[in-house]
């Protein structure tokens, strides 16, 4: 009471004490916007209410954000719902992203699928940047994907590619969709390495896909997490959740498999798989990580997604190229038939000779980057990019299937031609950034040294025993080339072709 008493005293106090606080406040608005303006923001393409820039991507983002780039720039800042969104497609910007600045963009956005799928988001590839992602990452390079641990599960894929090539023996003469083939080639090969042992009949390979399918389900609590609820409505989490407990389920009786008896059904092979080595590190008291459940659960669903998504889709694109393409078949033709030397099958250890072999990989992984569009990041900090300033909590998106078409980096940047990757140094290590299939720097691929060896192996021996040609007397030249986004960039129509024994 003192003080309003005191206050009554002063002439025109309340009325000068109103003045004054409108002031100020107008002086702060005025310095903050005077502020905001002097930042130097990224171009951006002009938004709509409430979605953004999401009316821009269309059917194929990865296409739509190039063109957009050659208006906007090799730096445009979109909005996506209310997420403000930094798109990357330069090799420069990709270096300063991956590479110059990478402890800063090494955080992942929160995603609704992949937190529902994956026990919120405790997997390599979604979880945030922070002590629990390092000592996972640490654990699966070491431990899961390291080269010695990559280099055991030899006898696998030898197995398995062998398998699949006894199948397409038998298919001679018939229309053979080879998606499918890569699909179960893939599927096999991750089972057996990561589970110990092939998945039981069609049940759960349609669980797996369906798993891998949910990634793509587009939430718009994501972006606009305002309508969340909107989620809730159209059922699009309870169908997540559906897939989430009967996977969990699948992967409880694994692990549960694996706790009562630490072998493969068979006892033919002592190799750990995934989930013995994962029950292992839970048991080790000296490590300074502790294993929990949801984890080891999380990794195991990843490997299956992941895996077999990425490997499939390469190996379908590579094998898309080389029938349109007669004069790279032929010489590759001719260059595992030398190193076979009249043998029934191609090895791992010859693959180190096959120069042209690896240049055909490495020009379909350029063409046909599985995730055209790398893993979203989440900028840590605010940052200077290129002379733009960027704000901390940007999303931010590296169009790797852009730089790989980059006419600036690349002759005949559309065209499939091998050659391009003989006689230099470019590998798959991320330090070349016009070249970046499975990313670069802490948020790389881990499975890069895993797939590779699949994809070179299956490859070498599939064109060494068979000629292939496209159904109808279809023109090489005539196959549909036409893609679909899915979790990864694939083939909108399957890859039907005729299989003839070459000897």
């Amino acid at each position: 009471m003192e003080i309003f008493s005191s206050l009554e005293t002063l002439p025109f106090s309340f009325p000068l004490f109103s003045c004054t606080l409108l002031l100020i406040f107008m002086c702060v608005k005025w310095i903050s916007f005077d502020s905001k303006n002097k930042r130097n923001i990224p171009p951006s393409p002009r938004k709509l209410p409430i979605i953004g820039n999401f009316h821009q991507l269309g059917s194929n983002p990865n296409r739509s954000l190039q063109i957009l780039s050659q208006k906007y720039g090799p730096l445009m800042l979109l909005h996506l719902g209310s997420i403000p969104t930094l798109v990357a497609s330069s090799a420069e910007a990709a270096q300063e992203i991956l590479k110059t600045q990478d402890l800063a963009f090494c955080s992942r956005p929160s995603l609704t699928m992949p937190n529902i799928l994956l026990y919120g988001s405790k997997s390599i590839v979604f979880a945030p940047y922070g002590e629990y992602w390092r000592q996972i990452k640490s654990l699966v390079v070491l431990k899961l994907l390291g080269n010695t641990r990559v280099k055991s599960y030899q006898k696998v894929r030898e197995d398995e590619i062998g398998h699949m090539i006894r199948v397409l023996g038998e298919g001679c003469g018939t229309i053979i969709d080879m998606g499918s083939m890569f699909g179960s080639l893939t599927n096999n090969i991750i089972s057996r390495v990561a589970l110990g042992r092939k998945l039981d009949g069609s049940k759960h390979k349609k669980l797996v896909s369906e798993f891998v399918n949910t990634f793509i389900v587009f939430s718009i609590g994501s972006y606009i997490p305002w309508l969340s609820w909107v989620d809730q409505l159209i059922g699009s989490v309870a169908r997540a959740e559906k897939i989430a407990k009967e996977c969990d389920e699948f992967v409880e009786s694994i692990i549960e498999e694996h706790v009562n008896k630490r072998k493969t059904e068979d006892g033919e092979s002592n190799v750990e798989d995934f989930v013995d080595i994962l029950l292992d590190l839970q048991k080790d008291d000296t490590s300074a990580y502790t294993l929990h459940r949801d984890s080891l659960k999380a990794l195991i669903m990843e490997a299956f997604s992941a895996g077999t998504e990425t490997m499939q889709t390469g190996l379908e694109w590579a094998m898309s190229e080389l029938i349109r393409n007669p004069r790279v078949m032929k010489k590759l033709q001719q260059e595992v038939t030398e190193i076979a030397q009249g043998r029934t099958m191609i090895l791992e250890e010859d693959l180190e000779k096959m120069a042209y072999l690896k240049a055909v990989v490495k020009e379909a992984l350029r063409l046909h980057g599985p995730a055209p569009l790398l893993v979203p990041r989440k900028l840590m900090q605010n940052v200077k990019l290129l002379g733009y300033d960027v704000a901390a909590g940007t999303q931010v998106i590296i169009n790797g299937w852009a730089i790989g078409r980059d006419p600036k980096l690349w002759e005949d940047s559309n065209e499939f031609k091998p050659e391009r990757f003989l006689n230099n140094s470019i590998n798959y290590q991320g330090v070349q950034f016009a070249w970046i299939p499975f990313g670069a720097g802490r948020r790389s691929c881990p499975g890069m040294q895993f797939s590779v060896p699949v994809m070179e192996l299956a490859l070498a021996n599939i064109v060494y025993k068979f000629d292939m040609a496209l159904p109808n007397e279809m023109k090489n030249e005539d196959l549909d080339m036409s893609e679909v986004c899915g979790i990864t960039l694939r083939r909108k129509s399957s890859l039907l072709v005729l299989v003839s024994p070459r000897f």
